[in-house]
């Protein structure tokens, strides 16, 4: 057998708790699928019910060969009122660690992927001073319950995303609505200002960024307190940018809104997340139309499985600490599109990490069909897909690819 990967490579599923688990009633998000008006398509409900069949979720994983589960912990479930914590919700948190350790799977813990509690969200969410040490409070009440036996940490996932989405070109219709959207939730909480992580204003971009930057800095404490040696780091929204001649100037400008504060921040962590879906290229008028009949993914821009390399290259090359391919994958309804994507990107990945790139993992995105934010159900990224009435998981022929060319490039 040709091995390409190390022993101690992590191959791996990500998840989310909003999007997976149903019912998370005390959330930001929540709410905010249920104002009107709302930016979001439908509400989330019960999603996959995945809080309830967490047991047989990790028997997927674990049935596909793979060594690594990525999840997040709900803030808005372990603090659903400031300043009381939930034993319940630890107790689930605890036994799904302990279900992925009893099945071979390195638990992968994400502490912020864009949902927090509504209370929070009051507060005007990582623009209150306070926000940091909340987290870190947060953040060392689950680390103390079973942060000894998880394998690594992300604090945030993508806190890029709001600039990457300045440069989607979405019509100004979506700025309205997501407006329109917190106007009616800080009315319906009686609050001045009620702001999430996932819905954000343009003006209020910079105080996000330096409030999560704090946070971030006051988590990586709160952990080190507890695990000095648990490796911690945040993930990232990144295309893969390319240019064509005389677009590298856009390509370069993108970066820099869009990446490179964070990857320079990520210099002092043990690992940056890369999440990666696309890659797009720049000539001089910006962004190039996609070629004549190109296979093109839910977002409309071309699939193109050499991205993956490209972002891991970049990522590393600014940051200079090892990648964690947290989330990688492609939207699309026709899993054939899917199945072909997986092995040619691997195989790249595998090309980056011959040409000096130290990359610890890599987790497909995503285990099944999710709620996928303001585009609700439509969007389909999962290995398996969903009954919606029956939530019975079925697996897609790509589960198989996947699982096979993790057996076949496993030590």
């Amino acid at each position: 057998m040709t091995t390409r990967f190390p022993s101690d490579f992590l191959w791996g599923v990500a998840t989310a708790g909003h999007q997976n688990e149903g019912d998370n009633v005390d959330s930001d998000t929540w709410f905010l699928e249920n104002v009107t008006p709302t930016v979001f398509r439908e509400p989330s409900g019960k999603a996959t019910n995945g809080w309830e069949l967490w047991e047989s979720d990790l028997d997927i994983v674990a049935g596909m060969n793979l060594n690594a589960f990525r999840f997040s912990v709900e803030w808005a479930r372990i603090e659903p009122a400031e300043g009381q914590f939930s034993a319940e919700a630890l107790d689930h948190y605890e036994a799904l660690v302990d279900g992925c350790l009893a099945r071979g799977l390195a638990p992968i813990v994400t502490f912020s992927h864009f949902t927090s509690p509504h209370w929070f969200a009051g507060r005007g969410a990582w623009l209150d001073p306070q926000a940091p040490e909340l987290f870190a409070r947060f953040v060392d009440v689950v680390m103390e319950r079973f942060g000894d036996r998880i394998r690594a940490a992300v604090t945030f996932n993508e806190p890029d995303l709001p600039e990457m989405l300045t440069w989607a070109d979405l019509p100004p219709f979506v700025a309205e609505l997501e407006r329109a959207t917190l106007e009616a939730a800080s009315a319906a909480a009686g609050v001045e200002r009620y702001r999430a992580g996932n819905v954000m204003l343009r003006e209020d971009f910079a105080g996000m960024r330096a409030g999560m930057t704090a946070a971030h800095r006051a988590a990586k404490g709160a952990i080190s307190a507890r695990r000095p040696d648990l490796p911690v780091g945040l993930s990232l929204a990144m295309c893969d940018d390319v240019a064509e001649p005389g677009g590298e100037a856009v390509r370069d400008q993108k970066r820099a809104e869009v990446y490179d504060y964070w990857l320079e921040l990520a210099r002092d962590d043990d690992f940056v997340g890369v999440q990666n879906y696309e890659r797009l290229t720049y000539g001089p008028e910006g962004l190039v139309p996609p070629p004549e009949g190109a296979v093109l993914n839910g977002m409309g821009t071309p699939v193109d499985s050499d991205s993956l390399r490209g972002a891991v290259t970049y990522a590393h090359e600014v940051s200079g600490v090892p990648v964690f391919v947290t989330e990688h994958g492609v939207s699309t309804p026709d899993d054939s599109i899917r199945a072909a994507f997986i092995e040619p990107s691997l195989d790249g990945l595998a090309r980056a990490m011959a040409d000096g790139v130290p990359v610890l993992g890599y987790c497909h995105w995503t285990l099944m069909d999710n709620f996928e934010w303001i585009f609700g159900y439509g969007p389909k990224l999962g290995l398996h897909e969903v009954d919606r009435e029956t939530f019975e998981r079925t697996a897609k022929p790509s589960a198989g690819v996947y699982a096979d060319y993790v057996r076949a490039h496993s030590v």
